[in-house]
């Protein structure tokens, strides 16, 4: 009888344990899940957290300045008298430079600009099959998870060019910001560049508003 319940007893405590480990491991398995549950969303802020914001006019090859018109729905490279700089009417852009851990891809920068006291931001769509540049009214977020189609990646135009940049659409890799004359216009466009090559349209300048001087970011 005796060796009968330490049998039962020995059986009674293997079963408790066995019970134990296996909500320790339970345990162990919740927490993994929820490290990697949180693991990624912080990397993700990381990779895009917003962290200066500079203001600049920009000025294509031609040294021309981007305006933005809401109004006429418009976004062109202008010659601009020293009176309508001085306004800064739609061509004072603040370029909101992001944090990221890819650096080889560029820098992440948004454009707003300021016309009639209200914000818009810089965004591409797609439009009948073409990728249009869009000013919408709003701002930017300060931290970004995801792509986003208001992103640009701004990289130097060419190793011996270092003050003047293109902008890559960070949704469309090879698509960058460029000008097309339209009659009297030179509209803001995305342009496919292809490799190696070297187009004059996507070469932007950073310009310091107030002294008009060539600045790099």
């Amino acid at each position: 009888m005796m060796s009968l319940m330490s049998f039962s007893e020995l059986l009674s405590r293997d079963i408790h344990n066995a019970r134990i480990n296996c909500q320790d491991v339970r345990r162990q398995q919740l927490k993994c899940a929820e490290f990697w549950l949180i693991l990624p969303a912080e990397l993700e802020c990381d990779a895009l957290c917003k962290e200066k914001t500079l203001h600049r006019v920009l000025r294509n090859v031609n040294s021309q300045l981007l305006v933005v018109r809401p109004d006429l729905n418009v976004a062109a490279f202008e010659d601009v008298t020293d009176q309508e700089m001085q306004s800064g009417k739609g061509m004072l852009f603040s370029i909101h430079c992001y944090k990221t851990t890819t650096p080889l891809a560029g820098l992440p920068v948004a454009f707003t600009v300021q016309v009639e006291n209200k914000s818009y931001y810089m965004c591409c769509e797609r439009e009948c099959g073409k990728m249009i540049v869009r000013f919408k009214e709003g701002e930017v977020p300060k931290e970004i998870s995801g792509e986003s189609n208001f992103i640009f990646f701004k990289k130097t135009f060419t190793p011996c060019c270092s003050q003047a940049f293109k902008f890559e659409y960070s949704m469309e890799q090879g698509m960058f910001l460029a000008f097309e004359e339209e009659g009297y216009l030179r509209k803001l466009i995305l342009k496919k560049l292809s490799e190696d090559e070297v187009d004059e349209t996507m070469k932007i300048s950073l310009c310091k508003f107030s002294q008009n001087e060539n600045h790099n970011l």
